[in-house]
């Protein structure tokens, strides 16, 4: 909103310069973009209004502002023939020149207009200064007083030709299928069922709250015009200027909230601004339909809650100073006030709103710091932010950096990421095979029914491709290595689950001088994802699996290796396809390696471990090394699950084992492979003997021949 200073001051007569007045309303909540001096000691302050306040949007409602800030009296739009704002005195009433009818009260409560006999021609120079000021271009004296009182009072009007209007009737309905109309910018353009068309008795004139129509459009040879000022419902127009993409003076003001109240004001001063120019006259009595009048909006405020959300006692005398000078009809009660909200004040709609008023224009710096009055103890932390906050720490620890990606994608990525279902059903006491875990397309995807752009058109059922993007976004800036994570909520129709994911390509570690570098690979991505499961207290296992958008054979499964979820799937890791990491923009030649985990799965699957330290071992651990040969396709973690099973209940206790070589070729079958396991044997009470340990070592062995056909080599 720009300012004219020299307009400003015609409200209210503030001695104050531009950059003061621009400080003054900084202080209460208006940010100023700026202010620019203008010839003859004038100038302009533009101003950033908030969304809440289109009252703001106007002179008027600025200068009431003002007027409150310095405790100067305002001058309003008035019928004395002295005054600078004047009114003119108008009947309302039926008229013999035109007909008015709403067929749709709910996106048009009140609409009125009125006929005038005009002269067109240039506006004087100091309307078009002022509104080349406003940053409004002059296109001649009817059309200019139009906008005028646009900026002025925040009253959008407009003016049709009347000569050009069928059967001289304004019919306010919604459009009918297969309506068209030009609009003033000589687009042709398309109306659907639920925009509000200003109609004449055979066709739209204008789209409602948004642009008037080129075919009634003031001329050079208008002589009759019907000026138009209504109110029109803030989502209608909202919704009809985005589809329309048609953003204009008024619609930014209607789809805020005008001041239902406004509109006849409005006309009686374009009236009274066209006998000052001398521009014409008006015809008859303005119409106003006003079908169910709206009664302002009455509100109670506390002394002691005023005094309590403040923080500070303001004095009786400065609440109603504050709130009378905004407008408000106020009236003291036994624990406080009572006020009346004018109708330009769409945002004031509870007590809240009146006790920020009050500190508003009572001065925030007023204010001493103080702690609030604790009237109960504070509840306790939802213990989902203690594990997310665990699970961030080992992620940053482990090199990764946190990213926050949005929650919207495009249709496309979620065919392109298919995920596993995000609540997968109990699965206590039995273990899932890795062939449940093949990811498919989640079924359940959540659309977005009025998307920003075809980009955020879902929400997310996976943080697997917002990371992706990020990954694209950093390589595209020049960065090879890159290693994030994100904890995150997915959703899907049956609800929503919270995550951690991570992406990593580049290097598996940072370059150092000791030694040379190395690209990362399947395991360290796995590996990272196994340190998370073991801090959250959740034992893991993987199991190869299949999923669209992960290269074959660098896919695996996370699944809960014990405790009440056992066998529960926990996630995926592996390598992103590299036709994925084409469509995303990624090189081919780095490969990203990607994991998920479903958290509030982890939280259901956890495994107390108890806090207590344990001594150190007193008696001496015994390792043997296992090399065996089994069939390739035998996954090294089946390989592991059967040595701790055997190993239950041995002699000597079997407390680590760890693959430590793989060997494929010369005195190895074709079709098989060498595995060397490292078998280390340890108690508590004694030391063991080289019979125990050979007796354990026996006992494994033989149940891997048993379960895997494996020979010892």
């Amino acid at each position: 909103m720009r300012l004219v200073l020299s307009w400003l001051r015609e409200f209210v007569d503030v001695k104050a310069t531009a950059e003061d007045v621009a400080s003054t309303l900084a202080l209460r909540g208006f940010e100023v973009a700026s202010t620019e001096p203008l010839e003859g000691g004038d100038a302009v302050i533009d101003f950033e209004v908030t969304a809440n306040r289109p009252d703001a949007l106007s002179v008027l409602g600025l200068a009431r502002e003002v007027a409150t800030a310095y405790d100067l009296p305002l001058t309003l739009p008035s019928s004395s023939a002295e005054a600078k704002t004047r009114i003119a005195e108008v009947p309302i009433g039926a008229s013999d020149r035109l007909t008015v009818s709403i067929e749709d009260e709910e996106l048009c409560p009140r609409y009125a207009a009125l006929v005038a006999d005009v002269r067109v021609g240039a506006s004087p120079a100091w309307m078009a200064a002022r509104l080349r000021a406003a940053g409004i271009r002059p296109l001649g004296n009817i059309v200019d007083i139009t906008n005028y009182v646009n900026i002025e009072l925040g009253q959008p009007m407009h003016a049709f030709d009347r000569a050009r209007l069928a059967g001289a009737e304004i019919r306010v309905r919604r459009a009918r299928p297969g309506e068209q109309i030009r609009t003033l910018d000589g687009v042709q353009r398309a109306l659907e069922q639920d925009m509000l068309a200003i109609a004449d008795r055979d066709r739209p004139q204008a789209i409602g709250g948004v642009m008037g129509g080129a075919d009634s459009e003031v001329t050079s040879a208008t002589s009759t015009v019907v000026f138009e000022s209504a109110y029109f419902k803030a989502a209608s127009v909202r919704r009809t200027s985005k589809r329309l993409g048609l953003k204009t003076e008024a619609s930014s003001r209607f789809e805020r909230g005008a001041d239902i109240a406004g509109q006849v004001t409005a006309i009686q001063r374009a009236v009274a601004l066209m006998q000052l120019i001398d521009a014409g006259r008006p015809s008859g009595s303005i119409v106003d339909c006003y079908p169910q009048p709206r009664q302002p909006r009455r509100l109670h405020l506390r002394r002691e809650r005023l005094a309590r959300l403040l923080g500070a006692t303001v004095p009786d005398a400065e609440v109603m100073r504050i709130l009378r000078g905004l407008g408000l009809d106020v009236a003291e009660s036994a624990d406080g006030w009572n006020a009346t909200v004018p109708t330009f004040r769409v945002d004031l709609l509870r007590e809240a709103d009146l006790i920020e008023e009050v500190g508003r224009h009572y001065g925030f710096d007023k204010l001493e710091p103080t702690f609030p009055v604790v009237t109960r103890p504070a509840p306790p932390p939802d213990p989902r932010i203690a594990r997310d906050n665990l699970a961030r720490r080992v992620l940053t620890a482990a090199g990764f950096s946190e990213a926050v990606t949005f929650g919207f994608i495009e249709a496309k990525a979620v065919e392109d990421f298919q995920t596993e279902p995000q609540r997968p059903q109990s699965t206590r006491n039995k273990d899932v095979s890795a062939a449940s875990a093949v990811s498919a397309v989640s079924s359940d995807a959540v659309g977005i029914a009025n998307p920003l752009s075809g980009k955020f058109d879902t929400l997310r059922p996976s943080l697997v491709p917002g990371l992706v993007d990020a990954v694209a976004h950093n390589r595209r800036h020049g960065q090879r290595h890159v290693q994030l994570f994100e904890l995150g909520t997915r959703f899907a129709s049956s609800g929503e689950t919270r995550a951690v994911a991570i992406a990593w390509t580049g290097a598996a570690a940072p370059e150092h001088w000791s030694g040379g570098a190395r690209d990362v690979d399947f395991f360290d991505v796995k590996g990272a994802m196994e340190h998370v499961c073991q801090v959250l207290g959740v034992p893991s296992r993987f199991e190869a699996t299949r999923a669209p958008f992960l290269v074959a054979g660098q896919a695996a499964a996370m699944l809960v290796a014990d405790g009440p979820e056992r066998g529960a799937r926990l996630g995926i890791v592996g390598q992103l396809a590299p036709a994925v990491a084409d469509a995303r923009g990624l090189p081919r030649q780095d490969p990203v390696f990607v994991a998920e985990a479903d958290l509030d799965l982890i939280e259901r699957a956890r495994v107390m471990v108890s806090d207590a330290t344990r001594a150190l071992p007193r008696f001496p651990s015994v390792v043997r090394d296992l090399s065996i040969v089994v069939a390739d396709t035998l996954p090294a973690e089946i390989i592991r699950g059967t040595i701790l099973t055997a190993g239950r209940d041995l002699r000597a206790p079997l407390t680590a084992l760890s693959f430590f070589d793989r060997y494929q070729g010369k005195g190895v079958p074709a079709g098989a492979v060498s595995l060397s396991v490292r078998l280390t044997f340890q108690a508590t009470e004694r030391t063991l003997t080289d019979a125990e340990v050979q007796d354990s070592v026996e006992t494994i062995l033989a149940a891997l021949v048993r379960e895997h056909a494996a020979v010892q080599r």
